[in-house]
């Protein structure tokens, strides 16, 4: 059966180049990399020849700036927390209400239970952040920032660099999860205001299970987790010897594609988008259409369930998300969603395509050829939908019971 790909921004299929990197490393090259002899000591230089690659697809100044982590996850963790106990007397945080789970369960978790007070700064209709509620939220009791480079789901882009430098003016941390946009954007932290940006692995095309935090020298950091010390005694624990190389290996390759992904993977996304909105009445797509990540697409389809695509689309062989990996299990619309104002009959059906720099025109085809038949499909049970198009009152939709 034919079959499409399509929900990159949850997770990629690691390159082939990438697995051929790593499997000497599960036999062969068995050493521990903290270990003084040669079976570790050869294995300790190429976890440093990994840290180099991501320095260079960061644009960072120094390969000391790197600290490898299980998950973007965790790099957030350690960037807000070591934050806020490099600068006690601080007791405030500022974040977007659009973050990713990483980022809002943590400040949820300080605001309750440490005592913490949380800016959560809104955005508008397409995703964007509200800069005037921004700079109203910055003071000097403010003692990290942290906002995402590009959001997960519609794929709009932060001004990061913009608000580093506001960060920067009143003495506070500025950390990034950029968790999406490495990869797929270009980067450089040399001339960045930014003091820490989180990324993972599986997003560019690496195992899962590994992650990186980039750490400007000169930052103030306390370490997350404490015993040994590996990664300059700022992260404890014997290093994912095998995760760290697929990284470095899937930087390397990142960076040779990123005119690809903002030239072809574009086109492609384009395509696809338009295609749909073309073939699907009462269809548009979200975010900031003239500022977003070249690979996302998200599009609502009102009056019809984002679950039931999803099922039909899986049926056809199409893999998309009705909004983050880790939130897709929930039938309310995404916390996103419901921050941009989208309107209830249209942010059920909300499905976000994400492609890759190994997405090709076949799978594009495919998608195009099956959604509007499963649109259309859904549209018949639906008691928004009648046979001449939605339903509508002097109230606005009602739903029509059999």
């Amino acid at each position: 059966m034919t079959s499409a790909y399509m929900d990159n921004n949850a997770t990629t299929r690691v390159d082939p180049a990438v697995l051929q990197s790593i499997l000497p490393y599960f036999s062969e090259y068995y050493g521990n990399p903290s270990s003084m002899h040669s079976f570790g000591g050869d294995v300790g230089k190429r976890l440093e020849e990994a840290r180099t690659s991501v320095q260079s697809l960061l644009g960072a100044e120094h390969d000391s700036e790197i600290i490898f982590t299980s998950c973007g996850t965790e790099s957030d963790n350690t960037a807000i927390l070591s934050a806020l106990s490099a600068q006690p007397g601080r007791r405030e945080i500022v974040t977007s209400i659009v973050e990713h789970p990483a980022v809002l369960s943590l400040c949820e978790h300080l605001e309750r239970h440490e005592g913490y007070r949380i800016h959560y700064i809104p955005v508008d209709r397409l995703g964007r952040i509200n800069m005037d509620a921004y700079e109203a939220a910055l003071s000097e009791q403010v003692a990290v920032v942290s906002m995402m480079y590009a959001n997960n789901e519609t794929g709009t882009i932060f001004p990061i660099e913009a608000m580093a430098r506001m960060a920067r003016a009143k003495g506070a941390i500025f950390h990034t999860d950029a968790v999406q946009a490495v990869g797929k954007i270009p980067l450089n932290m040399r001339e960045s205001a930014i003091d820490m940006l989180s990324l993972s692995g599986h997003k560019l095309h690496a195992p899962k299970g590994i992650g990186a935090l980039y750490v400007r020298r000169g930052t103030r950091f306390r370490p997350f987790l404490r015993g040994g010390h590996q990664e300059r005694g700022r992260r404890a624990g014997t290093e994912n010897t095998t995760g760290v190389i697929a990284l470095g290996k899937a930087a390397e390759l990142a960076l040779s594609h990123l005119e690809y992904e903002n030239t072809r993977v574009r086109a492609m996304r384009d395509r696809l988008e338009q295609g749909l909105i073309e073939r699907v009445p009462y269809s548009f797509a979200n975010g900031d259409l003239d500022n977003r990540l070249p690979n996302t697409a998200s599009i609502s389809f009102e009056y019809i369930e984002g679950e039931a695509i999803l099922m039909l689309l899986s049926r056809a062989g199409i893999a998309a998300s009705s909004g983050s990996a880790c939130t897709s299990g929930s039938l309310e619309p995404s916390h996103v969603l419901r921050a941009m104002d989208i309107p209830y009959t249209a942010a059920h059906g909300t499905i976000r395509f994400s492609l890759s720099r190994e997405t090709t025109d076949a799978e594009v085809d495919w998608v195009l050829t099956q959604t509007p038949a499963i649109i259309e499909q859904l549209r018949r049970l639906s008691p928004y939908w009648g046979s001449n198009g939605p339903i509508q009152s002097d109230k606005g939709f009602e739903p029509v019971y059999a």
